[in-house]
């Protein structure tokens, strides 16, 4: 069963000279193995015309591999846990909201006492729709 978390608004980090993104994390779905879930993401990465010119710079979508079940995978292509997930605020609100006992395999904490810690770094807000008033 897939689910999602809430669409979340987030300022840029490294490279700021770019516009704020959208967030959201999903989990579940029927993939046998981590390798074959990486290439469906690039699939449809590549299919929305998205390239990384610059690193950690804007594209137009990219999507991560932040866990695969408990599993610890290093290969070139990939390194699951995501390597730097517990560093970003912007992945951990919309992850604690989709998981919120989930714990790391690594680091052996609970997401939102991680985030708890990141409190005042970079900003992480639910995304609200602007209304448009029509008369």
């Amino acid at each position: 069963m897939l689910r999602r978390s809430s669409l979340y608004e987030t300022e840029p980090v490294d490279f700021l000279a770019q516009p704020w993104f959208f967030e959201l994390r999903g989990g579940g779905g029927n993939f046998a193995d981590a390798e074959q879930l990486l290439h469906a993401l690039q699939g449809i990465e590549r299919a929305f015309g998205s390239r990384k010119l610059v690193a950690r710079g804007p594209r137009i979508i990219d999507l991560d591999i932040l866990f695969y079940g408990a599993r610890m995978i290093r290969t070139e292509e990939m390194e699951i846990p995501h390597p730097r997930m517990a560093e970003r605020r912007f992945v951990l609100v919309p992850l604690a909201e989709l998981a919120p006992g989930l714990r790391h395999p690594v680091l052996w904490r609970n997401d939102c006492r991680i985030d708890r810690r990141r409190e005042g770094q970079e900003h992480v807000q639910l995304w609200q729709p602007q209304r448009i008033d029509v008369q």
